[in-house]
């Protein structure tokens, strides 16, 4: 009798292994964080960029967003080219 559960179990445990090689793959759904992550352009260079990640710039109490600090600097020197001065 023993032997015979035994050999079920086993049975059992060979057709899940089985079961489990043969079933299709399917591909990871994405986190939800990074569905939900927003990204923003950087207007210097044109990267996107997420906007946790990002460096934040001011100008007249407006939020910009850069990629980088050499981007930052980049739309600062722009921005000074371009001032007419008071």
């Amino acid at each position: 009798m023993i032997r015979l559960l035994i050999w079920l179990l086993m049975a059992y445990i060979g057709y899940r292994v089985v079961k489990a090689l043969m079933a299709p793959k399917s591909s990871a759904p994405a986190s939800p964080a990074l569905e939900s992550e927003e990204t923003v352009q950087d207007p210097v260079c044109g990267m996107y960029v997420a906007k946790a990640d990002a460096v934040v710039g001011r100008l007249n109490g407006e939020r910009h967003y850069f990629c980088s600090m050499a981007c930052l600097e980049k739309f600062s020197e722009q921005l000074d080219h371009t001032t007419p001065p008071h």
